[in-house]
């Protein structure tokens, strides 16, 4: 059995200062769907993905400018066997000086190759990790999961059912 957490590193030019705040503003990196606090030690958040994905974190360690862990306390992810694979595994972001750059280094601690979203969930987190975070780091902005407008959403189907109606 393959037991390698998935883990992935990246450099930027901002300071480590920068790098915490962007990893603590989960909202700006990961889902605008949070509930909760993201940046208090002991605090509660959940992050929803329509109906594929439901995970809740408690953050067990914030050490400013170096440190971010997250317990996940419950998920359900839809496209797996075991609803809940990431019960129970730990998230965190370890944050250093390295020379005039600030390395991030990401693992998921439980997310191993013998998982069966392993590779679904590696690429995503691959995405928000090296292409979201980083990119909210170093520019201020990020591209997070948007928040579903209801409104939106109701307005699509009324003109969709408008157009349905008007076929008969």
């Amino acid at each position: 059995m393959n037991k390698q957490n998935y883990t992935t590193t990246f450099t930027v030019d901002q300071t480590p200062e920068e790098a915490f705040a962007a990893i603590i503003n989960v909202r700006g990196w990961w889902s605008e769907e949070i509930e909760g606090s993201t940046d208090k030690l002991g605090a509660e958040f959940s992050m929803r993905y329509q109906d594929v994905h439901y995970s809740k974190q408690k953050i067990t360690e914030l050490i400013p400018d170096q440190k971010v862990a997250w317990l996940v306390l419950d998920a359900h992810l839809n496209f797996t066997q075991d609803k809940s694979e990431w019960k129970g595994t730990e998230i965190t972001f370890e944050i250093s000086k390295k020379g005039d750059k600030t390395e991030v280094c990401f693992t998921h601690l439980g997310l191993v190759p013998d998982y069966e979203c392993y590779h679904v969930c590696s690429d995503a987190w691959g995405f928000y990790i090296r292409g979201s975070l980083r990119s909210l780091i170093m520019t201020g902005k990020g591209q997070p999961n948007r928040k579903e407008n209801v409104d939106e959403i109701a307005a699509q189907h009324a003109v969709r059912l408008q157009g349905m109606q008007a076929g008969k």
